[in-house]
C-alpha cells in the first residue's frame, strides 16, 4: 500500500484524524490553505472523481454528509465554508486518491 491516503485511513501513518467510520476518514490538512483545512477521504482507494461510478452513491453522500458534520464542529457551519474536489494534475489534484476538501475560517 504506497498510497499515502490509504496509510491513514489504514492508522498506518500518522494524523490527526477527526473523524473515522467504514466509509471514510477525515484529518486536518497538513500544509492548510485556510484557517480550517481537513481533508476528508474514502476509506477506499479511488484515484479521484473521474473514478466514481453509480455504485459509489452511498459513498458520496458519506463524504459530503461527513463535511457537514465537521464544518458544525469546527463552528463554520453558521458563516459558510467551501467544498473542493480536483480532478487530475491540471485540476490542482496533487494526491492520487479521491478527496474532499473543507475550507473556511475566512
Amino acid at each position: 500500500m504506497s498510497c499515502l491516503f490509504c496509510q491513514i485511513a489504514a492508522g498506518n501513518t500518522p494524523a490527526q484524524i477527526l473523524y473515522h467510520d467504514d466509509l471514510v476518514t477525515a484529518f486536518r490538512d497538513i500544509h492548510p490553505q485556510a484557517p480550517t483545512h481537513i481533508l476528508i477521504i474514502p476509506n477506499q482507494h479511488l484515484d479521484g472523481v473521474a473514478a466514481l461510478a453509480a455504485g459509489h452513491a452511498p459513498l458520496l453522500a458519506a463524504l459530503f454528509t461527513t463535511a457537514t458534520h465537521l464544518a458544525t464542529q469546527e463552528g463554520l457551519a453558521a458563516n459558510g465554508y467551501r467544498l473542493v474536489l480536483n480532478q487530475g494534475r491540471d485540476g490542482g489534484q496533487s494526491v492520487f486518491h479521491l478527496h474532499l476538501h473543507l475550507l473556511g475560517g475566512r
